[in-house]
């Protein structure tokens, strides 16, 4: 696939304070790219440099084949962002509020008023399209600001936290409508601080630390390089307990919740070979959980270092 982001070194600092680190980032055109880290990691600075809104001290970077140094203008015609914080202007109601946002794409008024009639259909708010924006619900205007967004068919999207303080059935729905574009052939670039999320959404993420990528992969790649794998056993009573203890290697026991774990690589040979072992032991197992690194771990394991400074 042709890249719709390439960044190659980028560097940025604020005075003596090194910000971002030379890092390098490549996202597929028709994809989801997710960018984690925590706060002060340098992920706004990142999407601020490649939407054109500060400069970069260093490196090079291309958006949707245009050079962010030389281009800067044909970078705009092709990115959408949609902030943390709505751009949905209150006073207006939502079809006004698409109209601006044609105007300010010098839309004609004939294809302003048609770009808006279908946005408002494809983001499900015909009903509300005359109402104040001030009374829509946070899922409401979340869709209406990603609305405003595609009036000028941007080929690349930075959403940053797009789906913060909305209730679950809003963030589903958020997902639904990135797939939709994702499959349409939009590239998106996130960054969001729900691990899960960047989970469901993401093709590829990188995680951000200290100014410099620290890791790079799909979701699945970054959970099996974790370790920590393992299966929890559960037992009815302390003597079964007792007993897999000494049947079973390396376990770690809870004796108050009547738990074992033992580490696991997450296949099902292990498994297997685990629970015949006890079967022959003749020991009882009331339930097991196999519980396999997530992205949550992952996180805090990249992380950690820098937190613990």
């Amino acid at each position: 696939m042709p890249s719709a982001i390439a960044v190659s070194g980028l560097r940025k600092s604020f005075g003596d304070k090194v910000v971002l680190d030379g890092i390098d980032l490549e996202v597929p055109a028709g994809t989801t790219f997710a960018l984690l880290g925590p706060n002060g990691s340098g992920k706004t600075t990142t999407v601020q440099i490649l939407s054109t809104l500060i400069g970069a001290s260093g490196g090079t970077a291309s958006i949707a084949g245009h050079d962010l140094a030389t281009e800067p203008q044909a970078v705009r015609g092709a990115i959408g962002v949609t902030g943390q914080f709505s751009a949905v202007d209150n006073l207006l109601t939502g079809e006004e509020n698409l109209i601006l946002m044609a105007a300010l794409h010098h839309l004609d008024r004939a294809e302003g008023r048609r770009r808006t009639a279908e946005l408002l259909d494809r983001f499900d708010l015909v009903d509300a399209a005359k109402r104040l924006a001030s009374t829509y619900s946070g899922g409401m205007r979340r869709r209406l600001d990603l609305a405003m967004t595609l009036i000028g068919r941007p080929r690349v999207i930075f959403l940053d936290e797009p789906t913060t303080g909305l209730d679950p059935r809003s963030r589903r729905l958020m997902w639904q409508i990135v797939r939709e574009l994702v499959a349409g052939g939009v590239t998106i670039f996130l960054t969001t601080q729900q691990l899960e999320e960047a989970d469901e959404l993401a093709d590829r993420i990188a995680v951000l630390d200290g100014g410099k990528v620290v890791a790079a992969g799909t979701p699945d790649e970054l959970k099996r390089g974790l370790p920590g794998g393992h299966v929890r056993l559960m037992f009815q009573e302390k003597s079964d307990l007792d007993a897999a203890v000494r049947a079973v290697e390396h376990g770690s026991p809870d004796d108050e919740a009547l738990t074992l774990d033992v580490p696991s690589d997450d296949g099902v040979r292990a498994l297997r070979d685990l629970l015949d072992r006890l079967d022959k032991a003749g020991i009882e197992v009331a339930g097991l959980d196999v519980r396999t690194p997530d992205l949550e771990d992952v996180f805090y394991k990249l992380t950690e270092k820098e937190a613990a400074r």
